[in-house]
């Protein structure tokens, strides 16, 4: 990766749905974040759902697996972790991102565990969203965050504007 480039972590506790694991794949490619998947998976790597939602951008991105979140710990020691919850009582546009960062994001149906919030407790950040709503689609979510920190960092790396050469006579 190319030095004017945030180093992005985009990091799934135990995704449960494929569909959601292969947007949020095509997201990690179309900004160049590395995709971080802790186990246990709700699904196979193989699943037909994960793969079409990631279409064929699979072979842009870099994936790691964990069999679990101690395993995830001990090879990212002293890494910036922040973590997405309904829970958490500051909004996340208010962190400034470092680079490198891991963003943590916990499974479609019950987020990230207690004993993680717990221990990360000054890291845990959310999403704005009115009262009585239970949470934001996962995929969404990642999205929302990710984009603020690549908008915090200038969009580095990412090509900022398209081409209008079709609206040409």
């Amino acid at each position: 990766m190319s030095s004017n480039h945030i180093q992005l972590n985009i990091v799934l506790f135990e995704p449960e749905i494929p569909q959601n694991t292969g947007n949020i794949a095509r997201t990690c490619a179309a900004i160049g974040a590395d995709l971080h998947l802790i186990g246990p998976l709700g699904f196979s790597i193989e699943d037909r759902y994960l793969k079409r939602a990631g279409l064929d951008y699979w072979d842009k991105l870099n994936v790691t697996y964990y069999d679990d979140f101690l395993e995830f710990e001990e090879k990212n020691p002293n890494s910036a972790l922040f973590f997405f919850t309904t829970k958490g009582v500051k909004n996340y546009s208010e962190m400034q991102y470092p680079d490198p960062c891991f963003i943590v994001f916990g499974k479609e149906t019950a987020g990230l565990p207690v004993q993680i919030l717990r221990k990360y407790r000054n890291q845990c950040f959310r999403i704005p969203m009115k009262e009585n709503i239970r949470s934001l689609n996962l995929a969404n979510s990642v999205a929302i965050v990710a984009y603020e920190v690549m908008r915090q960092n200038m969009f580095q790396g990412l090509e900022k504007e398209g081409s209008m050469s079709y609206a040409q006579p």
